[in-house]
């Protein structure tokens, strides 16, 4: 894919207020620890991250997507009336129905004329949603859109810490470690086209996108029924038999009856993460897309300025960057002090670097995220 009259005009984000540390997780994981005998500090070692923000409970996806939102506008000085497509892009959505940028559209007043939809595709969804309205503007249909997405790890977190403590296992704990680098915010991209970006900053050059979906159940995250949860099983099983003990086998087998037509209905997220092989098949994923991305752009590795990944953790920006050739100075991250934020961390992370002036005026940067499925996609972007 190759861009010539594509610009990412303002980059918007919100910021939790809630600071969550990385003790504070092992502090509620703490029946765990005692009971295999671990020691704090572990989570931090293995993921080099020490905290990460949460919303306060009950807060709306929207209501951050739209604070987002309305910081990118406001940096273009842009008008929402000339919004021509807003797209939500989180992996977190408020409803299965409507789609989440209908309450974001309402919020900024965005063109009645305007396309508005959900999409979702893992942690690449913001980079998606950037490629849809620019292939828009390309082809004459559009003249700038939208792109938001607003990200919570609060409700898969707490979850994630129940199992983790009522199972006290060794795999669970591992399935969830993952989970435990979640971190949440929000972010919004205006993409518009030349005539809306007088300063030409942030020209999208073009990318390249490569797919591995034979590894697609290495990372999943959804909701379940409470049943095969420990929680689910303490009720299943301990319940029935008290009633058991106390008024007989017929009451045991009523009560278990119950509990299970009663309990079948009640979903819970989960989150389940092979982190082993999603790295090893992730970094060979990367290493393919980012042969193509240097084909595509026809830029040489040496001559990219510098580089935003999606934000994970230590071990797979070492990983990656070691894969890639590149110099470590030439990455910006955030994942120590913002956790992974799914669809939010990179462009969120390039707003920050441009910030505390990472970028300078020309310099090549590649936008290179990764997703869940597994998908690949790298943006090229001239600052």
């Amino acid at each position: 894919m190759n861009y010539n009259r594509v610009y990412l005009s303002a980059i918007g984000y919100e910021l939790p207020p809630v600071v969550v540390s990385t003790r504070d997780l092992e502090q509620r994981l703490k029946p765990m620890y005692e009971s295999q005998k671990m020691r704090a500090g572990i989570l931090e070692a293995l993921t080099g991250i020490t905290e990460r923000r949460w919303w306060e409970p009950g807060y709306r996806l929207s209501a951050g997507a739209t604070a987002a939102g309305r910081k990118a506008l406001a940096q273009a000085n842009f008008d929402p009336a000339d919004v021509d497509v807003l797209i939500y892009a989180g992996v977190c959505r408020e409803q299965y129905e409507p789609a989440t940028a209908c309450a974001v559209a309402a919020n900024l007043a965005i063109s009645r004329d305007a396309t508005m939809y959900d999409l979702s595709n893992a942690c690449l969804g913001v980079l998606n949603g950037v490629i849809e309205v620019a292939n828009r503007i390309e082809l004459g249909q559009a003249r700038a859109g939208l792109v938001v997405s607003c990200e919570s790890a609060r409700e898969i977190n707490e979850a994630a810490i129940d199992n983790v403590n009522t199972s006290k296992s060794h795999d669970v704990y591992r399935s969830a470690l993952a989970t435990f680098t979640g971190g949440s915010g929000a972010v919004a991209i205006l993409v518009t086209s030349e005539d809306y970006s007088p300063d030409g900053r942030r020209k999208l050059v073009g990318g390249a996108a490569k797919n591995a979906p034979e590894h697609h159940d290495l990372c999943r995250w959804g909701v379940r029924s409470i049943l095969p949860t420990g929680v689910g099983n303490l009720i299943d099983q301990k319940m029935p038999l008290m009633f058991e003990q106390v008024l007989g086998t017929q009451a045991g087998t009523l009560v278990k009856s119950g509990v299970e037509y009663g309990m079948r209905h009640v979903m819970v997220p989960f989150m389940e993460t092979q982190a082993g092989e999603v790295l090893k098949f992730g970094v060979d994923l990367g290493t393919k897309t980012w042969a193509a991305f240097l084909a595509k752009l026809g830029w040489a590795k040496e001559a990219i300025d510098k580089v935003i990944c999606h934000q994970v953790g230590s071990k797979h920006r070492d990983a990656i960057l070691k894969g890639f050739g590149i110099d470590p100075s030439k990455d910006y991250n955030t994942f120590a002090h913002l956790g992974n934020i799914g669809t939010v961390s990179l462009p969120m992370t390039a707003a920050i670097a441009e910030e505390r002036g990472f970028f300078s005026p020309g310099d090549r940067v590649g936008l290179l995220g990764i997703g869940s499925g597994l998908n690949c996609l790298m943006l090229g972007v001239e600052w």
